[in-house]
């Protein structure tokens, strides 16, 4: 007896079982491949780039910094000393001097001056020569990019914990906390031509220690070190000044922070035009 007409319609029904199970099966591991991707666990490709708060707040935050180390660079010209301590002036011990104006090491006072015969002579500040000391607009210039600088970064610190970009992309897991996957990202950071990147997290172990440094560190200490220079300030938080040791080691520790600063916005540039110029300002820009 020939079965086959009756198996057949068996036989389709079972294909189209079968079919549709292999696309369930597909369906949900695409899903969980993509929920994997998203949830910032694993190291992945950019999928979300970045949010447009970041951007926004990323540019005003370039902005202050390049002005604030404008106006700060000249403000130092006027005096290219620093100090450790309480107090500092020209005629106390300088810890170095910075060779960045005719302020530099300038000598040149004026002979001590005695009131009558046998006196001590009175100690002299007089200069024997014209000084640069033009910094008033600079001071100015420097206390308001201040303000754009404290406003923009305490909104990117809420938004980035209200939303959880802190935590998902900066802050690096205790897992990653390895020598070996930091040489690993160090080394591969070092080879060229370097690998063309999008923008936007996740990022790399080297990436997240580094924005964490400057995010959650450096920033932060920038603006205290700033504030325990202001007399305004000091006069109602003193123990700003018994923090950092007095205002002299606020200003010293103030300009390292800005040298590092300075040297993580050059680093930062040059990785920007090494992994795609043009594919990193867009996603900062316009966020494709």
């Amino acid at each position: 007896m020939d079965l086959g007409p009756l198996l057949a319609p068996n036989a389709r029904r079972a294909t189209r079982t079968h079919r549709n199970r292999k696309t369930f099966v597909v369906t949900v591991c695409r899903g969980v491949a993509m929920a994997a991707v998203t949830s910032g666990d694993e190291p992945q490709s950019s999928v979300v780039g970045h949010a447009r708060w970041v951007r926004l707040s990323h540019w005003i935050l370039a902005a202050s910094v390049l002005t604030l180390a404008f106006s700060g660079f000249e403000i130092l010209m006027v005096h290219p000393r620093l100090y450790w301590g309480k107090a500092g002036n020209d005629l106390t011990p300088a810890l170095f001097e910075l060779p960045i104006s005719r302020n530099y090491q300038h000598g040149g006072w004026a002979p001590p001056v005695t009131f009558f015969p046998g006196a001590s002579p009175v100690v002299s500040a007089a200069r024997t020569y014209d000084i640069f000391n033009k910094n008033s607009w600079g001071r100015s210039l420097h206390f308001l990019a201040a303000w754009f600088l404290v406003v923009t970064g305490l909104i990117y610190l809420v938004a980035g914990l209200a939303s959880g970009h802190l935590w998902r992309h900066l802050v690096p897991r205790l897992r990653e906390l390895a020598a070996r996957l930091l040489w690993q990202d160090i080394v591969s950071h070092l080879r060229l031509p370097m690998r063309p990147v999008r923008g936007g997290p996740p990022y790399g172990l080297l990436q997240k220690l580094t924005y964490c440094a400057v995010v959650l560190i450096a920033l932060p200490l920038m603006v205290l070190t700033g504030l325990a220079m202001s007399p305004a300030v000091t006069a109602a938080y003193p123990g700003l000044l018994d923090l950092f040791g007095g205002s002299q080691s606020a200003r010293t520790i103030h300009f390292f922070v800005f040298a590092a600063l300075a040297l993580f916005l050059i680093v930062h540039v040059v990785m920007v035009a090494l992994s795609g110029f043009g594919r990193q300002m867009r996603a900062m820009t316009i966020g494709d």
